[in-house]
């Protein structure tokens, strides 16, 4: 199986590393608790998440959240909605969605900062 025209990985292509990498990231952690947080099957623009990036970056951030399998994206002509595939992870990673929630954070991702490299 491949993933289908859009990129989204079939429920069994669905590797924990890819997706771990993914949420590694603070801002795409943010967008997927803030999913997991709503009610089921909501949907919402990538530009409501307020995540402050310029939109080459969201774009980037949104494609690896459904590259990994964590989002489904649809497109509404000229606006772009994601949903979390909540029954698809909790098919394949069962337990993984209220592990996330619980160990939400409790700052905004855009006071979130990377530490600084050692030395600077």
């Amino acid at each position: 199986m491949m993933p289908d025209e859009e990129g989204h990985p079939g429920v069994e292509e669905m590797q924990l590393g890819v997706i771990l990498t993914a949420l590694a990231d603070p801002l795409r952690r943010y967008v997927v608790t803030e999913l997991i947080a709503a009610p089921e099957d909501s949907e919402r623009t990538c530009a409501s998440f307020g995540l402050g990036v310029a939109k080459s970056t969201l774009t980037h951030h949104f494609r690896v959240l459904r590259e990994s399998g964590l989002v489904w994206h649809t497109n509404y002509g000229n606006s772009r909605k994601v949903r979390l595939r909540r029954q698809d992870l909790e098919t394949r990673f069962p337990g993984l969605l209220a592990l996330l929630l619980r160990d939400t954070p409790t700052d905004s991702p855009k006071n979130t900062q990377a530490p600084a490299a050692p030395g600077v």
